[in-house]
Parts: C-alpha cells; sequence; structure tokens
C-alpha cells in the first residue's frame, strides 16, 4: 500500500508520466516505451532544485567493449544524487550502446554518439529506481485506460483552473497524493456519513478510487452510519404508504 507508507513520498510524487514526454522504442529487438530523458531532467529540477546544486549525476567508469568482429558495446557506470533533507543520496546504474555492429546488408555501422547515449541510458534507470517513469518501468503503460488517468492526471487541471475565478487560481496547487492524504485524513475525523460522499467525488476516476471506498465502508462500518442510512430509508418508505 503507498496510501499512508512515508518511504513512498518520493515515489509517489514522480511516479506518473506524461503521455506527451513518451516515446516508443526504436531500433531494439523489443519494443515498449521511454520516457523522453529531457522531460526527466525536468521533473528532477522540479522535485529537487537546479541541477548541479540540488541533484546531478557523475559518470563512475565508462569504456568499450569487444564482442566480435562486427560489434563494439560501449558501457556506462553513472552515479545520481539528489538532496534530501540537507543530505545527499546517490543511486546508480549502468547503460550500454552499440558503438559498432553489423547491419542488415553485412556492412559495419559506427554510432559516435554510443558513449552519450550509454550515460543517458544509465541516468534513465538510475533514476527509475527512485519512481520517476515508474509506471513505465512497472508495467502500467501497456493498459491504454492507465494512459488516460495518466494524461488526466498531468493536464486535466488546465481546463479546471480556467473555470476557476482569480482566488481559486491563487491557491497553491494540491497535488492528487495530496488530496488522497487529505481525503484520509477527512474521512477519519468525520462526524457526517456527508463528508465520505464529498471525498470519493473528489477523487473518483483517479487511481486512488478503490482506496477511498475501502476507507469509507470501514468508516461507516465503524460509525454504524451504513445501518442508520438503511433504517432511515425504511421509515422514510413507510411513511410514504
Amino acid at each position: 500500500m503507498t496510501d499512508s507508507n512515508k518511504n513512498m513520498d518520493l515515489w509517489n510524487s514522480v511516479c506518473v508520466t506524461d503521455p506527451k514526454k513518451v516515446k516508443k522504442i526504436t531500433g531494439k529487438d523489443y519494443q515498449g516505451s521511454s520516457p523522453q530523458p529531457y522531460w526527466l531532467v525536468q521533473r528532477a529540477t522540479q522535485e529537487f532544485g537546479p541541477c548541479g546544486q540540488n541533484w546531478g549525476i557523475e559518470v563512475k567508469s565508462q569504456g568499450f567493449e569487444r564482442f566480435d568482429e562486427f560489434t563494439i558495446m560501449h558501457w556506462a557506470l553513472v552515479l545520481f544524487w539528489y538532496i534530501k533533507d540537507g543530505k545527499k543520496c546517490v543511486t546508480e546504474h549502468m547503460g550500454g550502446t552499440k558503438a559498432m555492429y553489423k547491419t542488415s546488408n553485412g556492412s559495419k555501422k559506427y554510432d559516435e554518439d554510443a558513449p552519450k547515449k550509454s550515460v543517458t541510458d544509465a541516468v534513465v534507470k538510475a533514476m527509475s529506481y527512485l519512481g520517476f517513469a515508474g509506471d513505465i518501468f512497472g508495467g502500467l503503460w501497456d493498459d491504454s485506460k492507465y494512459i488516460e488517468y495518466a494524461n488526466d492526471y498531468h493536464h486535466s487541471d488546465n481546463h479546471q483552473q480556467q473555470n476557476q475565478n482569480a482566488a481559486q487560481q491563487q491557491k497553491p496547487k494540491r497535488s492528487i497524493d495530496q488530496l488522497y492524504q487529505d481525503g484520509l485524513n477527512a474521512i477519519q475525523r468525520a462526524t457526517d456519513p456527508n463528508i465520505l460522499k464529498a471525498v470519493y467525488n473528489t477523487l473518483k476516476g483517479t487511481a486512488y478510487e478503490q482506496n477511498i471506498i475501502n476507507a469509507c465502508k470501514a468508516k461507516r462500518d465503524l460509525e454504524g452510519w451504513e445501518q442508520i442510512s438503511k433504517n432511515s430509508q425504511q421509515q422514510s418508505q413507510s411513511l410514504h404508504h
């Protein structure tokens, strides 16, 4: 569960990828999707601060490896660091790219950008261990409904803000994760079943909808509201007969 685990705060804040910043994987023996690396740079800046000040990368080692007459791989071991609560945190990963390979017509082809691609590959993978583009690497991107959710997550507020008044626009924007946490707190403190309905309507259609349904049910069972509601409905129906 990611609803109350503080260890998942960073992951939850960066794991949803903007569909407009995703590209199809090409030139590989497999299919899939990949986040645009420069968009991840932007997301890291939004989350941690300026690159070089609050986060950055370090190429720990790199080199070329020959496999056969036609194949040479470039590899890079990259460290990704960021500042959290005044402390430097690090994660690292490897990336690799074919610097020379055999084409379909039997000729040799060289990729002069192989070192750059290897470093980028390693950075993206290292960032994924923190949750960046976690939905793609976690396999959620195969679900078209999830992609619709991800698009709404990043873009639906644009339309909503156009319909808000000036005062509302000046209020700090809360993320879906913050709304979810606030909703759980409201359910816990609720003294009126109508509050549960309001929380559900706020988070309906999000990835947290089922969790909210479960929390509301538990609160109704605890307070006895579900039974009260049924009794009230039966009494109301009897009055109309």
